[in-house]
């Protein structure tokens, strides 16, 4: 057979770069020494930078990082719903959540996959409470949040960033809804969960093994969104709900600053 020049033709036998990666399932490898990898103490969360506004060409956008975890988020409407069917005197929210195709070690795909979608749903969950949707009938207000970078608990971290969006777009809400994880290993609670520290289905089966996440509106003191996963205990857990809300409220002032800013800067 000739040549097909326009081909470049690779080794006969690869492998994958997986199998040089060290492996984080292993419980020991969350603490070292009985401390975290990074530096941090239990109770620490990462360092946050927040900024309102970022999009032009949106009504509304955010974008946070915590550390190594950076997500953004757009805000568009309220626009008016199209299908009669989805008519309704109550507005409506929308949320599509998606990873980048580079912000993960292994490569996402460009069109959502079952965890995204399942991230949607949770999304809207937590956000839903805090819109008044009575507000603009017969219309949409759509949420897009892109992961740019994924370091450990992303689904907290876009809770407050589309939160932050919402409000930036002059969407009334009751009020801003704030993102928390804490991750349970065994008699050990971690705040704010790095990559390396996140609970994965597959590395223990021992009984307080598991995250929680919560989506909590401050001011009025309401939780809008709960998740929980792995085996863990009803105290634990009671525990962990209680440590993700003082988190909360800890964060809450640094967002109002950051809208109070924009504000500002705006006019």
């Amino acid at each position: 057979m000739p040549l097909d020049s326009r081909r470049i033709c690779g080794p006969e036998s690869t492998q994958s770069p997986h199998i040089f990666t060290v492996n984080k399932d292993i419980k020991s490898d969350i603490l070292l020494n009985g401390e975290r990898k990074d530096g941090r103490k239990l109770d620490q969360i990462r360092p946050l930078f927040l900024r309102p506004g970022l999009i032009s060409q949106a009504k509304g956008s955010a974008y946070i990082e915590q550390n190594h975890t950076k997500v953004i988020c757009a805000v568009y409407g309220p626009r008016e719903v199209m299908r009669k069917e989805d008519f309704s005197m109550k507005g409506q929210l929308t949320c599509e959540f998606k990873f980048a195709t580079f912000s993960c070690k292994k490569k996402r795909q460009h069109q959502q996959d079952a965890e995204e979608k399942d991230l949607s749903v949770q999304l809207l969950e937590a956000l839903e409470p805090a819109v008044q949707l009575d507000k603009f009938p017969k219309a949409q207000v759509n949420v897009y949040i892109t992961v740019l970078q994924n370091d450990g608990i992303a689904l907290a971290a876009s809770i407050t960033c589309a939160s932050l969006a919402l409000a930036d777009a002059g969407i009334e809400m009751y009020d801003i809804v704030v993102g928390s994880s804490a991750r349970i290993h065994g008699d050990v609670m971690l705040v704010d969960p790095s990559e390396e520290e996140e609970y994965r289905s597959q590395d223990c089966k021992d009984v307080n093994e598991g995250k929680v996440v919560i989506g909590l509106m401050p001011s009025i003191n309401q939780i809008s969104a709960l998740t929980s996963k792995g085996e863990i205990d009803f105290e634990t857990i009671s525990q962990a709900i209680k440590t993700c809300i003082q988190t909360c409220q800890k964060v809450y002032p640094v967002l109002q600053n950051a809208l109070v800013n924009s504000v500002k800067t705006k006019t």
